[in-house]
């Protein structure tokens, strides 16, 4: 008697696999989330490595914005007279450099991911949107370190200079007005990241166009003080609710309002969503140009 033999099933497991393009909405965040040990990995690098050839180490995490600070009210508070909405003019400046620095960091580091990471990115491979995620989180440590330097100077100056702190209920969005710079240093660094790929020109002006772009962000200089005809202008800008957030829910003082932050909030998840599709778009292509 006969038996019809049937072949076995084979479970085989393939390094590589050729598929067809995916479609452009695929963000392929299923494979970040598969290499977030190499996500953890490249934060503690880049945490470590920064400071590890330095005199001072870590303590660059506080010289910076205090020598900044200091900066600032001599030239902004003594020479400019400019006004800082009746709050101290150091507490006024460190807070608005503690955030902007944060967003400052990602936007022109995450602008040249694919330039500086070029040869790494054609040997091996490993879902490309690690690199920028990795500069966002470990700039979250930074300010971390940053704004604990900004609450030990408020209470120096509640303590030994009688300020009242006000602090209130917009406080509770700060870990909001966190995420909104993050996503949107990361969404315009990843979209300037791949149009330098073919525009090199790009990438000298990433810096001095962040300097510019602060002077357009309510940084040395309170909201309330512009003139009706710029003030819209410089309210579009995303980040101005979220700087004029934090000083009012640690301050007191600030011209922020749920509409604006929603504006800031909507405007920034368009722009990272951008962001990721022109990065995943670039990715494929961009060895060939760098």
């Amino acid at each position: 008697m006969n038996r019809r033999m049937t072949p076995k099933k084979s479970h085989e497991h393939w390094d590589l696999r050729i598929r067809p393009n995916s479609p452009l909405f695929d963000l392929h965040l299923r494979d970040v989330w598969n290499y977030r040990d190499l996500l953890a990995l490249l934060v503690r690098r880049d945490f470590v490595s920064f400071y590890k050839q330095t005199i001072l180490g870590p303590v660059w995490f506080f010289l910076q914005p205090l020598l900044t600070t200091v900066m600032y009210v001599f030239i902004f508070g003594r020479l400019a007279g400019l006004s800082t909405d009746g709050l101290p003019q150091p507490l006024f400046y460190l807070t608005g450099i503690v955030a902007w620095n944060y967003f400052a960091e990602c936007l022109t580091k995450t602008s040249s991911v694919f330039r500086d990471n070029a040869n790494i990115f054609g040997k091996v491979y490993f879902p490309r949107l690690i690199m920028p995620l990795s500069i966002v989180a470990s700039n979250l440590v930074r300010f971390a370190v940053q704004f604990l330097l900004l609450i030990c100077m408020l209470a120096y100056y509640a303590i030994f200079e009688g300020f009242r702190i006000e602090v209130n209920a917009y406080l509770l969005l700060l870990p909001v007005m966190i995420f909104i710079m993050a996503i949107l240093g990361l969404g315009s660094g990843m979209i300037i990241s791949a149009l330098t790929t073919k525009y090199r020109d790009l990438a000298f002006l990433v810096t001095f166009g962040v300097q510019l772009l602060m002077y357009a962000t309510p940084v040395i200089y309170p909201l309330s003080t512009a003139s009706p005809s710029v003030k819209g202008i410089i309210a579009a800008n995303p980040m101005t609710p979220v700087l004029e957030g934090i000083r009012l829910g640690l301050l007191g003082k600030g011209d922020m309002s749920a509409a604006s932050l929603a504006y800031a909030l909507v405007s920034s998840l368009v722009i990272l969503f951008s962001g990721i599709i022109v990065f995943n778009r670039v990715e494929k292509t961009f060895i060939d140009s760098v």
